[in-house]
């Protein structure tokens, strides 16, 4: 009965993986062909200061996206009253940037950003603020894909998170409110603590999703922009290098640089949950 999803599981994960770790040692030639190399990929990608810029740049990147965990957490908390009217409307809303394709995500942002014409910087001229060249200036680009990267997100986590508050039980806010507890005395006392399963989940799938970005920093970030050096994330750095540059062998190498860093992360994550995570 599981042999078909085993199957599946050996085809399409556990031996990409194998592969990708075999090609790290090798080198291609430009018509194909590859010959072993040993460890000369790794020697190079640990002196290759783009490789560590792309990691750094990758990283901070998810930091800032998980800023918007404890946003969706409050916003899930609100839309969780039964008091409130047109919560499936809300729901619906706060979602549609989840199932919108990224292309489509891209231009709409670009000419949100636009520095020239741009909606945020017309708004920003109101009130007499000069608008940066948000997507194409290094200060400000990896911020301005963070903002992207939580709205894109939001929706997802609101709805992992208002499932977990559904199993919340009511009698705990009850007895709270007879022992004569407000609302943020009830958030952070009672919903935080039995809502923290929920939110490791969403922190591990979003460190793991946030670090294998890509689409935005290609369809935003042509080859020739000067932000480009402080937005590429290591997805990006292993494309470039796997089908523009044609090195398949380092481009493997990087690629599971990745994977070790998303283990060792998810590893750390699964530590340290036990010290905050509250099961019943």
């Amino acid at each position: 009965m599981i042999a078909p999803l085993g199957l599946g599981l050996v085809v399409f994960y556990l031996w990409p993986i194998a592969q990708t770790f075999y090609f790290g040692f090798t080198k291609w030639g430009p018509f194909g062909g590859s010959e072993w190399t040993g460890l000369a990929n790794y020697e190079r990608l640990l002196a290759d200061g783009e490789v560590w810029t792309a990691l750094r740049n990758s990283l901070a990147y998810t930091a800032l996206v998980l800023l918007g965990v404890p946003v969706a957490i409050m916003f899930a908390a609100l839309l969780n009253q039964r008091r409130l009217r047109g919560r499936g409307i809300f729901r619906t809303m706060y979602f549609l940037p989840v199932v919108t394709m990224p292309s489509a995500i891209a231009m709409l942002w670009q000419y949100l950003y636009n520095g020239d014409f741009g909606v945020l910087n017309q708004l920003l001229g109101l009130v007499g603020v000069d608008g940066p060249s948000w997507v194409s200036d290094p200060r400000t680009a990896v911020y301005a894909l963070a903002v992207i990267g939580v709205w894109m997100a939001f929706g997802y986590n609101l709805v992992i998170l208002m499932a977990g508050l559904q199993n919340v039980p009511k009698h705990l806010y009850e007895a709270s409110a007879i022992d004569g507890a407000g609302p943020v005395r009830q958030f952070f006392s009672i919903t935080v603590p039995m809502l923290s399963p929920t939110i490791f989940f969403v922190s591990v799938i979003s460190v793991i999703g946030t670090l294998q970005m890509f689409d935005l920093v290609y369809l935003m970030m042509p080859p020739g922009s000067p932000a480009l050096p402080a937005t590429q994330t290591i997805v990006h750095l292993f494309y470039s290098t796997s089908f523009v540059k044609n090195d398949p062998g380092y481009g493997a190498a990087i690629a599971f640089l990745l994977f070790v860093v998303i283990a060792l992360l998810t590893a750390v994550q699964f530590r340290i949950q036990r010290r905050w995570v509250h099961y019943e």
